[in-house]
């Protein structure tokens, strides 16, 4: 595991278009989607937190079981930014961060790993693309800390990224899972 980097998973999605939680949804294999889109960001970093939109509910319990530090973002209705500012502020002493979604469960613990190396090797911003197309998790150094503190909009990091294209460091991977996010049912075999 390599150390001062910690890992977000968004996971206060309300699911509209999916139709109900789609985080508990059972994959193919029974797991729900939330717990697949956790283990790998758990298993490369010690401290991973997830952030969600009610502790007391379903998804909280399956992550905090899982060993996650679950913490609870009250604006979560407003949007996807105000989720990565919650999980940053809650763990403002990192040196990074790697920033997964919650509804992508088929990143493998490698390309976690690849993202959090180049964090360590001294990248600002790094991402996965596959065929052209930049994917998850996206990885942030200490750098942009004060930035992602500050989102608020529905966006996420998109607009960061954009403004930081020059620091982006992109891993090319063979893997379509970083592309693979779920929103409704029948999409990728769920």
């Amino acid at each position: 595991m390599i150390r001062n980097c910690v890992g977000l998973l968004l996971a206060a999605g309300q699911g509209r278009r999916f139709g109900g939680n789609k985080l508990l949804y059972p994959l193919d294999n029974g797991t729900p989607m939330v717990l697949a889109s956790a283990r790998p960001l758990r298993a490369v970093l010690s401290e991973t937190i997830a952030v969600v939109d009610n502790t007391d509910g379903e998804v909280a319990r399956l992550l905090a079981q899982a060993g996650l530090q679950v913490v609870c973002n009250p604006q979560a209705r407003k949007g996807v930014g105000t989720s990565i500012a919650c999980g940053v502020a809650a763990s403002r002493h990192a040196g990074g961060w790697v920033i997964a979604l919650g509804d992508m469960p088929f990143i493998p613990q490698t390309i976690v790993h690849a993202v959090v190396a180049a964090l360590a090797g001294g990248a600002d911003i790094v991402a996965p693309v596959n065929q052209g197309q930049r994917g998850h998790p996206v990885g942030f150094s200490a750098r942009y800390a004060e930035a992602l503190m500050n989102l608020r909009a529905d966006e996420g990091a998109r607009g960061l990224i954009a403004a930081h294209r020059d620091s982006l460091e992109l891993i090319e991977v063979d893997v379509r899972g970083v592309l693979l996010d779920i929103d409704r049912r029948g999409e990728h075999g769920v």
